[in-house]
């Protein structure tokens, strides 16, 4: 007999449908329950064996027709199961299993928990609400709590009058209990997974429905937030109609709910017709709003809404799938938020979270998009960058090789005959490939499987004949790390990169793709290049190197013939190759220089990402006083040239830009004007919020904070507390830890465990302090000394978040205490992610080594 693997459930026994009746105590913190779950009984069993955790099963029996079999609980906390032995045998066929159980509404963000906000009469008021992906709904019923084991779900909560309930189906009737109480009755969902259940008690409100071709959508959040609903409503309709019109298949729920919970760890939750929220991702006053919190608002919108179809419809079987749920979602945000606002240029502005996924995927310790989930818990090392943008960079790129309607028609394919199911990753490949006749499956294997990403070497050549030529080569990319590391360089073979090239010529351009499948190619050409982009519109997941005559031949070129996202690209890997030891900061210099009129705004913010970095890894503060005279050199006349303040008419990417150039000029250029004018406009905003534009304004937070004194820092304190929306309140909070003053820093370190900061929010804060090069040792050692302190309070699952901050440490004494600290203390959900950190910590390390001497000549 096959022995079972104990990270997975049994499938003789498999549920079709619970009816759930979950009593919260808002008060006591604790909930009690009831379920019936209809199963189907696939062979004659003596026991049966479901997910359980943090819950006392207190009876339970197992029936069918007139028969009745009593039930003995047994529960294995370290499994997260419960085995049910049976009073006798259970024979194929349809049972109902009956439980009565309670729990406890936790701290922890996950399963069902509690949050809690402050009204505006000062009083705590708490919410009951469910945080279930990724294997957390057994906190708060017993289920079979794995994505394949689908069924429905009709939900019923005995909730206190005045107090809202929602779930993820409409309500359909109401009854009158004693004591104040009532039952509010949802209808039963659809067919579909644990991990999208959903149901919230509290005191909410709820906007006025919008009908959207039939389906009622509503924004749902704490009392007096009525006015930082209908972006999100806007949003909310848009996207459900271009999804569902884009999918080809009707919106699969009944209703659509989009929920802000005050304590949530995450950004959002694609609950079926129950989303939820962080406030920061729903909530906005579109007024007072910058221009990239409107665009996050929408993102995670349009993110969580296309998850209803690409997840929630049709779901991964098991927990190696998860990547492609987010990898697909966030692919489709940026397809709908383009459509929805294509002033503001999406896809040129996802080369900001590309290059995050990037940097990531240039280490040795990078994994690839999709691996073997062995236990539930390793599901949880997924939910990052290279999941999301990664994975969404490597769609996108299949998308535009395939063509945008070929695409769209092998994903409708796929939707049609997967719904309400379950999938492995290759069954998408094959539904395209089949509609396309492409080679999907081949070509994307070597994307999804296997880690890093190739850098494709251009060369002028000539053939044989005398033709004009390129030849095209590649190898696995990859950052170099400090040796101390001990890291060792990845190498790879080659695999099938789709490369397009952009050749201009005296007689215009040429487009040419290449399905780069060996080490190298040569690409033949009917003229003679003038300039040449080898990553046409940025669409492929690979960097360039350039010869030094042909970056200065394209460089020269950039402002009049190449696309943002094509310059976008070259700034970024001009730096990439510094970081791998293969450029210079005399490449980079010069680069940056050609594009100082550049009149993008993603291509600004990756410019001052990379004048940022070298700032951080100049020799000292003389060096970066030299630097500071050649970035407001560089960056001074694009600032003027836009003018103070934004004009009538003026684009919001235009307006976002000069808030970046002033944030450059007086952060990295030491601009003593622009400095003097943050002082001012901060001092205006406080009694004024409309004296300057959102997006300035943001940036003159940031510019204050920086050089903030105790008065300063305790008035940004002050702001924080008396924020009304979300984004303020984390605008000024997080400005609390830019401080160049240590001291101010460490007075901010201990408010992360207190109430003043969220829970939600602590860690990503602590982070950001530990980013700050000005305090980055004092705040490690608050963190040393607080260890056990932080890992209690905040979930496991965030704790490797905050090491994100140690990616920036130069100094290699430093280095080298984290990387002994995290050894003797090592965390149980960063088993992937830590690793990466450390690795990048000692590129940094490697770049403050290079960076002072290369940075002295360039200059001179």
């Amino acid at each position: 007999m096959t022995e079972r693997d104990p990270n997975r459930l049994p499938t003789n026994v498999v549920p079709s449908h619970y009816d759930l009746d979950l009593v919260p105590d808002l008060d006591a913190a604790t909930f009690a329950g009831t379920a019936a779950i209809t199963v189907v009984v696939t062979e004659t069993v003596e026991e049966l064996v479901l997910h359980a955790l943090d819950l006392d099963i207190h009876e339970a029996w197992f029936e069918s027709g007139g028969n009745r079999l009593d039930v003995t609980t047994t529960l294995h906390a370290d499994s997260e199961t419960a085995t049910l032995a049976l009073s006798g045998p259970a024979e194929p066929g349809a049972w109902v299993l009956h439980a009565r159980f309670t729990g406890v509404l936790n701290d922890k963000l996950v399963g069902f928990y509690r949050s809690t906000f402050a009204g505006d009469d000062g009083v705590t008021h708490a919410i009951a609400c469910t945080q279930f992906e990724s294997t957390h709904a057994r906190r708060a019923f017993p289920c079979w709590d794995e994505p394949a084991f689908k069924a429905t779900y009709a939900i019923s909560l005995v909730v206190a009058d005045g107090l809202f309930a929602v779930s993820n189906a409409a309500e359909t009737e109401v009854d009158h209990l004693d004591d104040g109480l009532r039952r509010v009755h949802f209808a039963p969902t659809m067919h579909m997974s644990t991990y999208l259940v959903a149901f919230i008690v509290g005191p909410l409100e709820a906007s006025d429905p919008v009908d959207v071709d039939g389906v009622p959508l509503r924004v749902i959040a704490p009392p007096g937030r009525a006015d930082l609903m209908p972006f999100a409503l806007d949003v909310g309709a848009f996207s459900l109609r271009f999804l569902a019109d884009w999918y080809g298949i009707a919106y699969p729920g009944d209703k659509l709910d989009l929920i802000a919970i005050p304590d949530f760890a995450f950004g959002a939750m694609e609950n079926l017709g129950c989303v939820t929220f962080r406030e920061t991702a729903l909530l906005l006053d579109q007024d007072h709003a910058t221009q990239a919190e409107q665009q996050r608002v929408a993102d995670v919108i349009a993110h969580e809404i296309a998850h209803m179809w690409f997840g929630d419809l049709v779901t991964m079987g098991w927990w190696n799938g998860i990547w492609l749920n987010e990898a697909f979602a966030t692919f489709m945000e940026m397809l709908t938020v383009d459509a929805y606002r294509p002033d503001w240029k999406r896809w040129v502005d996802f080369g900001l979270a590309r290059s995050a996924a990037f940097d990531t995927d240039s280490l040795s310790t990078t994994r690839p998009i999709e691996y073997e989930v062995i236990s539930a818990a390793d599901a949880e090392g997924m939910f990052d960058v290279l999941t999301y943008e990664k994975g969404a960079s490597v769609v996108r790129m299949l998308q535009q090789y395939l063509g945008e309607a070929r695409f769209q028609a092998g994903i409708r394919r796929y939707l049609e005959t997967h719904a309400y199911a379950n999938t492995e990753t290759t069954d998408l490949w094959d539904a395209i490939e089949a509609a396309t006749g492409e080679p999907v499956r081949s070509l994307m294997d070597s994307w999804i499987f296997r880690p890093g990403h190739p850098v494709i070497g251009i060369a002028r050549t000539h053939a044989a004949d005398g033709a004009a030529a390129i030849e095209i080569t590649q190898r696995r990319f990859g950052f170099a790390p400090d040796p101390r590391s001990g890291v060792q360089a990845a190498s790879d073979d080659p695999r099938t990169v789709p490369v397009v090239l952009r050749v201009g010529h005296a007689e215009g351009t040429s487009l040419h793709k290449v399905l780069l499948a060996e080490e190298s190619a040569t690409v033949i050409l009917e003229h003679e290049p003038d300039w040449i982009v080898g990553n046409h519109e940025g669409n492929g997941f690979y960097r360039v190197e350039l010869t030094d005559g042909d970056l200065t031949a394209v460089g020269t070129h950039a402002l009049t013939d190449l696309s943002p996202l094509e310059r976008y690209g070259l700034v970024e890997d001009e730096w990439a190759l510094v970081l791998a030891g293969r450029g210079s900061i005399a490449r980079v210099l010069g680069l940056l220089r050609s594009l100082a009129a550049d009149d993008d705004v993603s291509v600004w913010q990756r410019i001052a990402g990379v004048l940022a970095a070298i700032h951080r890894a100049a020799a000292d503060d003389a060096q970066r006083d030299e630097l500071a005279v050649w970035v407001r050199a560089l960056v001074g006349p694009a600032f003027r040239a836009l003018g103070d303040a934004p004009t009538e008419g003026e684009s919001e990417r235009t307006t976002a830009l000069r808030a970046a150039l002033f944030d450059t000029l007086a952060r990295i250029g030491h601009d003593t004007e622009q400095k003097a004018r943050a002082a001012a406009h901060f001092e205006a905003l406080g009694s004024d919020p409309e004296a300057t534009d959102p997006d300035l304004a943001d940036a003159v937070v940031r510019v204050v904070a920086a050089s903030a004194d105790q008065a300063t820092w305790d008035e940004l304190r002050r702001r924080a507390g008396a924020a009304r929306t979300p984004q303020d309140r984390m605008r000024f909070q997080g400005a609390l830890a830019d401080a160049e003053d240590p001291s101010l820093v460490m007075q901010f370190c201990p408010l992360v465990l207190t109430d003043e900061v969220r829970t939600q929010d602590g860690l990503f804060l602590l982070r950001r302090a530990l980013a700050n090069r000005h305090a980055t040792p004092q705040v490690w050692a608050f963190i040393i000394e607080h260890w056990d302190a932080l890992t209690t309070r905040f979930p496991s699952s965030t704790v490797p978040r905050l090491f994100e901050g140690v990616r920036g440490i130069g100094d290699p004494a430093l280095a080298a205490e984290v990387v002994a600290f995290l050894e003797a203390h090592p965390l149980k959900q960063g088993g992937m992610v830590i690793p990466q950190h450390l690795e990048r910590m000692w590129v940094t390390v490697a770049l403050a080594q290079r960076v002072p001497a290369e940075l002295a000549a360039a200059l001179a």
